[in-house]
Formats: structure tokens, sequence, C-alpha cells
């Protein structure tokens, strides 16, 4: 490099007439692009750099040595490099020769890793073995590799003693010698704890997932630290081991954390399709009254919809659980009928992290539901025991190009009302949507989602458990839950529903890649029974705008069966 400046300032400075060069390698195709991309004579003809007749003639002359080294790096140790020179085209023939291979290798250890299942494990999983062409990229991996495990595996201070690569070109053979010293193997000893101020060093212990004289591992200490930063607790988190040489047998763990604002409030001001204009306030309290909980108060005022919301929730447990209590009163005006519901919950959640995001909720709900119609009032109730699994397998949770969301829920309970039976029910619902990336850059989703109430009848199961479609998430072309059995023209609730969606997507330009258009086609219907269920059918056209906050959606569809074009607006993934 500190010769090719110096040439660069010798060319500048004689400023003779420029070459109008070019360059020919004739060199095998799987080697072509290394030669091109860093031979020194490459790159000042790639710049443009003018040259006198004295620096193209030093240039070529170093070339044959640089190719050789070049092409060292890929295991070729005794290539020949001849030039040329046609007119104002410089040729240089490259024969690579035979590739040289791992001829032996000799791995040994020293340290408490040296009589341990470990050090074979590293050594029957060596990354370049016997037999296998030799390249440099290839052998820093594999010592690279091999040190990361033994550390991660509980030997922090695992070094290398000695690594050799010996060639013997006239064989095109390559000898590995490795020589580790793995150290001590650490036990985890006491948490240090930095920045808290007032959530409690408790919560954080508890999450720990180990004792003191666990042995290390770098998992142990990842999945510690992606626990704390699921809590919701935390704005930010690090795990890492402070290994010593005189602390093998209980080195401390340091935990850095940035607490998450005690208090946080959100007013939101926007519009829905399906319920109008609105405004929205959120409270999150994340520690009220210096209690280990989490406390979220939600209220909502928009033109169809009134509803107030508390949720209260337990700091995780060291399995991820958190319990909840939680209560919502909301006024519904967006079908013909007023629906005002009362409802609780009180359950327990489950998290989990592992390939996906996955979440177990096991719940007791009670509801109360008033109907109010131009035919009268009618009062139900329900009081039910559901557990709903929902699994993630997504690119990104926040903005999926590819993977899979899925959700089912199954529930058994009791219901009652003013005008029906009482009687016991069952209520399932299955969803699933699917994201995939497409040939010519197009995206593609599809949803499906399949839901029944299993009851005699006769027994007066509350609207809000029974199934509507249309709307935005749903049947595009056709109003917020407008499908469903019609009572006196008015859509009420059924007992089974189904939708289902395809839609694909690509962006509108090169140069706004987070601006796509789409096409889709929906369709869904709820009815009585899956024999009176006739699917209603929709289509149109949209933008996406992939925000920070999840893909803005606006979207004009045709119902064919209603015979209107509706515009709908959203924003998120919903599930």
């Amino acid at each position: 490099m500190r010769g090719l400046k110096g040439l660069l300032l010798a060319a500048a400075l004689l400023g003779s007439r420029a070459q109008a060069l070019e360059l020919r390698i004739e060199a095998p195709s799987a080697l072509k692009p290394l030669l091109e991309q860093h031979m020194d004579l490459a790159r000042v003809l790639r710049e443009k750099v003018q040259l006198t007749e004295l620096e193209i003639e030093r240039l070529s002359a170093e070339a044959p040595a640089q190719v050789r080294e070049l092409l060292q790096t890929e295991g070729y140790f005794d290539a020949k490099v001849s030039t040329s020179r046609e007119g104002d085209t410089l040729v240089f023939t490259v024969d690579p020769g035979p590739r040289s291979r791992i001829d032996s290798l000799s791995f040994e250890f020293s340290g408490e890793i040296k009589d341990q299942p470990l050090g074979a494990q590293l050594r029957n999983s060596w990354g370049l073995p016997v037999g296998q062409a030799f390249t440099q990229a290839a052998w820093s991996t594999a010592k690279l590799e091999s040190l990361a495990r033994a550390r991660d595996e509980g030997y922090a201070r695992a070094s290398w003693e000695d690594t050799a690569a010996k060639v013997d070109p006239a064989r095109q053979a390559v000898s590995l010698a490795l020589a580790m010293d793995s150290g001590p193997l650490y036990h985890l000893g006491e948490l240090r704890i930095e920045g808290l101020t007032y959530q409690s060093a408790e919560i954080v212990q508890r999450l720990a997932g180990f004792k003191p004289g666990t042995p290390y591992s770098a998992r142990r200490l990842q999945d510690f630290q992606e626990r704390l930063q699921k809590t919701q607790l935390f704005d930010g988190a690090s795990v890492e081991l402070q290994p010593e040489d005189d602390n093998a047998a209980a080195a401390p763990v340091l935990v850095r954390l940035r607490e998450s604002p005690r208090q946080q409030a959100t007013l939101g001001l926007g519009y829905h399709a399906n319920t109008g204009q609105g405004v929205t306030l959120d409270y999150l309290n994340r520690r009220p009254l210096d209690l280990p909980i989490r406390a979220r108060s939600k209220l909502i005022f928009s033109r169809e919809q009134q509803a107030g919301e508390l949720e209260l929730s337990s700091h995780p447990q060291p399995d991820m659980a958190r319990n909840l209590v939680s209560a919502r009163v909301e006024e519904d005006r967006t079908g013909q009928e007023v629906l005002t519901n009362t409802s609780f919950r009180v359950g327990r959640v489950w998290e989990y992290q592992g390939a996906g995001h996955d979440e177990r909720f096991v719940y007791f709900e009670g509801l109360r539901a008033l109907q109010t119609t131009g035919l009268g009032r009618d009062t139900s109730n329900a009081l039910s025991a559901n557990i709903q699994w929902t699994r993630r397998r997504l690119d990104d949770l926040v903005l999926p190009s590819q993977g899979l969301q899925g959700l089912l829920l199954i529930g058994a309970g009791a219901a009652q009302s003013s005008s029906a039976s009482t009687g016991p029910f069952g209520r399932g619902q299955f969803k699933l949507q699917a994201y995939d990336r497409l040939p010519g850059n197009w995206y593609g989703t599809a949803r499906i989602e399949l839901d029944q109430v299993l009851a005699r009848s006769a027994v007066g199961v509350p609207q809000a458990l029974l199934f509507r479609e249309g709307g935005d998430d749903s049947v595009r072309g056709y109003g917020y839950q407008d499908l469903g059995p019609r009572v006196n023209g008015q859509a009420v609730g059924g007992r089974v529903g189904a939708a289902g969606s395809v839609e694909a997507a690509h962006a509108l330009s090169p140069d706004w890649p987070l601006v796509w258009g789409a096409a889709f086609v929906d369709a869904g219907n709820a009815a009585d029974r899956w024999s009176s269920l006739r699917p209603q059918w929709g289509a149109g056209l949209g933008l996406r705008v992939r925000s920070p906050i999840g893909p803005l959606r606006l979207d004009v569809a045709r119902g064919f069966q209603a015979h209107q074009w509706r515009l709908h607006f959203s924003v998120g993934v919903v599930l």
C-alpha cells in the first residue's frame, strides 16, 4: 500500500501524458474477481489515474508477486503468472496450479479442558478438517469459532498458545497445528447490579435463572439478558461475566440496566374507518405505590365507541410468567344496535422466546352484555375459562415480510340471558397469517380465520362472544362487523365465522422502497351454522407505508355483494 501511494504521488508530480490502458486478466472464473478487486494495478486503472510509461513498467513488474500472494489466500501456493502487452492492453495470464488441501491436523489442549468432553468435541467439530481445501478465510474462521465455543462453554479466558499452517507446495499439502490453553472453568458468582433507581434488585435476581456456583456459559447469560429486556421495565440491559485469574470459582456477573420511565402517558388523536375520529389516553405506571406490579389504564372516546380499561400485572416471575387482572367497560355504536359490555379477566401469561416469540395465556373471564335495539333491551352474562396460544415465527415483529404467526383459543363456560335459556357453551378461534417474498421483488400475504361457538341453540350466548365479519382487518369492501346473520335487517353475531385474504405488494419505486402498492382479495362471513355460511367477497387496491410503528395501510375496496366501494385505513400488524 505504501508503494502504491508513492506511485500515485510520483505520477502526479511527473505529469506525463495519460495512457488509455486496459487490463485483461486471464484466470479461472472463480479467481478472477479476487484479482480484479485487489491488484494495485487494477485499482489504479479503475480510478483512471494518469500514469507514465515508467510507472506502468514498475506496476507490471510488481503485479506477478502480488497475484501469487493473493492466490495463496485461496490455497494456491504454486501459481505461475506471465505478463504481456498488446498495444494499450496489459495481459496477465494466470495458472494457479493445483489447490493445496489439509494433510494433517494436530489439536492439543492445556488447562482444565484437557480431560473434558468439550476438548474432543472441539476437535471433532473443527471447521477445516483433513481433506478440505485450504483458504486463509476458512483458517481464520475455524480458529475464531473454536475459541469462541470454548469461551462460551465456561472457559472464559481461553486463548491460543500456538497456531501454525505449514505449507508443502510440492505436495500441495498443508499441515495444521494448534494448541489451546483453556485456563480454568469459570463458575457464576454474585450479581453486581448497576442502574437501579426505583425498581428493586429482587426483580433482577429473580430473573437470573441460576445460582452462585453454576458453571458459566454465554448462553446462560444471554438468556438472562433477554429476560430482562422482555420485562418492559428496562430500556436497556446488558449482562457480562467479570473473569479474573483468582475468581474462577465465583466470577461476578455485572448487570447494567437503564430503567424505563416509572410513569408514562400517551395522548392519541386519530381516525379509524371502523369507529370514526377519536381520542385515546393511555397511562402506564411501572411501579404504583412502590408495589412490584405494572398498572395500565386506557380511555377511548370516539364517534362510535367509548371505552375504559384497567390492567394490573405482576412483574415477571423466573419462568417469565405474569399474573394479570383486568377490567373493561365499553359502549359500541358501530352497528345498528348499541352494545354495552362490562368484562373482567383474571389469569396468567407465559412468554417464551426461542426460535420465535410465543405466548400462552390462561384466564377466567366474566362478561355482562347489554344489547339495545329498536326491539328493546336484552341482558346476557357469561363466565368462562380460556387458554390461548400465540406463536410468531417472523423475520420482524413490527414489519414482517417473511414467516408465520398464528393464534389458537379454546374456552368453555356457562351463559345466561334475559331472553334465552341458561346453559354451557364452548368457544374456539383459529387464526393463521403467512408472509413470503415472491419473485420479482413482490411480497405476498395470506390470512385465514375460523371461529365457532358450541352451544344449544336456545342458550343465550352474549353478542361479544359471537362472531361478525367485515372491516379493515376482516373483509374489506364492507362496513365494520356488517357481515353476519340478519335479524330484522340488522347484522348480529353468528355462532360460526370464517374469513380469508390474499394480498400481493410491491415497492412503487426504487427511490421509495418503503412505499408499496398492493392488490388484495378478501372473503368471509358469519352465520348460525356452517351449512348456512355464504362467503361475501371484496377486492381492491391499496398503499402500504412501512413505518417504525408498523405498516400504514390505506385501501380502496369493493364489496361484490354490497355493490359499493369503501375506504379502509389501519396501522400495524393484527392477528
